[in-house]
């Protein structure tokens, strides 16, 4: 059933610019091939590709010109809290603006075609929108996932998705709108969904913890169904169309603590994988029915929030991971041989390779540096299962207070891959978290961000490149400004970045060398991309407060940042 909506179209257009518009190229539905493999002019989701790789194929901007990048437009923003990536079809930016609209924009100039706001209101927190056939996917604020039509922005189709709380964004996939969610305290709202993306019909869900009797049921050890919640409130997921797999980041499990989920019992169920499934999981389900292929847990039984959510990196690298950076190697690796992996960077720390086909654990090693304090203590190498570091536990009501690392070292701004170099690239802060157990069952007192005990302080931020195929480290761009941009590659041999510091950078992607480099009117909030119109290519970025940066200016109180000034900065070469 639709319900009625409001279509906002740019005054400055007219009737007559309406109807010029509608008058103009015919427009070119996006079908599955092309999401397969697009139009380096275009950028058609989250990562611009299935495999969240996050580069671009576009090389007029490169290392010998990036310098002399300039604003070609910028535009204001509604206010409000901003988390979203823009998308581009053939000169046209449809972005999810800050409260529940969205708008498409002329992606040359900036001029709005048409807005759509939800009825409703509520403030949006999707991370980005998708785009299939002649259809732009919105999952809004008040749980439903929306169909709009590119051409008009009106609505096609609506449909609820529970009361899961959209923080997520929807993947297209084969004719299907694939979208996770928080799960707003209820385990009846911990799903992923599939609906199909012409008439909004539901088609399967995936509850992200088992209930009374199914698969992975044992490893709750009997607690309350109420107390086995686990979301994927973050970035959505990666897609191999060979395999036909999706592969979908699952957070911590909630409640949050142990002695929460399991009756007072800090030690309710086990201390190694699998424990509290599928929390802490990277989950590969058939995009037809939803069904669990395969999981690998990376963190069993959290009790301290560290969601492993976001992304999984598809990629095919050789392998050949060095000791001397690598903590966690399996012994059955033939040095060199190729593998299609999926790669985890999750907020807790570390970095972890598996297998694409199987799930089977290849190597894994601290990050952003080894710690005792990482909730992480061991993986065996022989089969890939992990271990609870207990001293990280709360065990009891009593006041306590514990530091545990890491806290969001990288969070919901996507990490980016660089074929050339074989490098994944990722923002990271080196902080932690205090916990502080306060009184009453199972209740905190209070927790705070802090940096690592026994960190440079001076170093307490930074960029890496991490190679796929030995597991070195590169660590450049290091100080005191958190990013919380989206990281962005492209064949110019570039990194894009920004960070709380209002500053945007460009990079040698081989090097870390610092290019070029913007001062913007605020925090640089995920958003980064690169398109192409009429064979020019733009840069675009957005700013904006989102719900981390209040928490990450407690690490750095002396940040000059000017606040929720909400606008997109799109750059281009003269």
């Amino acid at each position: 059933m639709i319900r009625g909506e409001r279509i906002v179209l740019a005054l400055l257009l007219g009737v007559v610019g309406l109807a010029a518009w509608g008058q103009g190229p015919e427009f070119r539905p996006v079908t599955q091939q092309m999401l397969e493999d697009p139009d380096p002019e275009d950028w058609l989701m989250f990562s611009r590709t299935y495999d969240a790789q996050r580069y671009s194929p576009l090389d007029e901007i490169h290392t010998g010109n990036v310098g002399r990048l300039s604003l070609a437009w910028s535009r204001l923003m509604p206010s409000g809290s901003t988390e979203t990536i823009p998308i581009v079809h053939d000169g046209v930016m449809y972005v999810a603006a800050p409260g529940s609209s969205v708008q498409a924009l002329d992606a040359a100039s900036g001029e709005l075609i048409w807005e759509y706001e939800r009825p409703g209101g509520g403030a949006t927190r999707t991370k980005s929108l998708a785009i299939y056939e002649d259809m732009v996917f919105y999952t809004a604020p008040d749980s439903h996932v929306v169909a709009l039509d590119a051409r008009t922005g009106e609505l096609r189709w609506e449909a609820p998705a529970g009361q899961r709380g959209h923080t997520s964004a929807p993947l297209v996939v084969e004719a299907k709108v694939i979208s996770g969610g928080s799960c707003f305290g209820n385990r009846d709202n911990c799903f992923i969904a599939a609906h199909d993306a012409r008439t909004g019909q539901a088609l399967w869900r995936f509850y992200t913890t088992p209930a009374i009797g199914d698969p992975g049921d044992e490893s709750w050890n009997g607690a309350a169904v109420e107390n086995r919640q686990a979301s994927t409130w973050g970035l959505p997921g990666s897609y191999d169309p060979v395999r036909r797999r999706l592969y979908w980041g699952v957070a911590n499990p909630m409640p949050d603590m142990r002695i929460q989920r399991h009756d007072g019992d800090p030690q309710g169920t086990s201390l190694a994988s699998p424990s509290d499934l599928y929390s802490n999981s990277t989950i590969a389900l058939d995009p037809d029915t939803g069904e669990l292929d395969w999981y690998y847990q990376h963190l069993p039984g959290d009790d301290a929030d560290l969601d492993h959510t976001h992304e999984r990196t598809l990629v095919r690298t050789a392998l050949d991971p060095d000791r001397r950076f690598v903590r966690w190697i399996n012994p059955s690796i033939r040095p060199g041989e190729i593998r299609d992996v999926a790669v985890t960077l999750p907020e807790g720390g570390g970095i972890f390779v598996n297998d694409r086909e199987t799930g089977e654990f290849l190597w894994a090693t601290p990050f952003p540096y080894a710690t005792e304090l990482m909730a992480l203590a061991d993986i065996a190498e022989d089969t890939g299962r992990t271990f609870l570091n207990f001293d990280s536990v709360f065990t009891s009501t009593e006041p306590d207070q514990k530091v545990v690392c890491y806290w969001n070292t990288r969070s919901y701004w996507p990490t980016a891959y660089h074929p050339e170099t074989n490098s994944l690239y990722t923002s990271y802060i080196d902080n932690c978290r205090e916990i502080t157990m306060g009184a009453g069952r199972g209740g905190r007192g209070s927790w705070r961000v802090v940096p690592r005990p026994g960190g440079d302080p001076d170093a307490l931020t930074g960029l890496a490149k991490i190679d796929l195929k030995t597991g070195e480290i590169l660590y450049f761009d290091q100080g005191r400004a958190p990013g919380n941009g989206a990281l962005l590659a492209t064949a110019g041999n570039l990194v894009f970045h920004g960070d709380m510091s209002q500053l945007f950078k460009a990079f040698n992607a081989e090097t870390g060398e610092p290019l070029w480099e913007t001062r913007l009117g605020g925090n640089v909030s995920v958003s980064t991309i690169t398109y192409a119109v009429d064979g020019r290519q733009y840069v675009a970025v957005m700013t904006g407060d989102n719900p981390k940066v209040p928490e990450l200016l407690g690490v750095v109180p002396e940040l000059e940042l000017e606040r929720n000034h909400n606008e997109i900065y799109v750059f281009a070469l003269p």
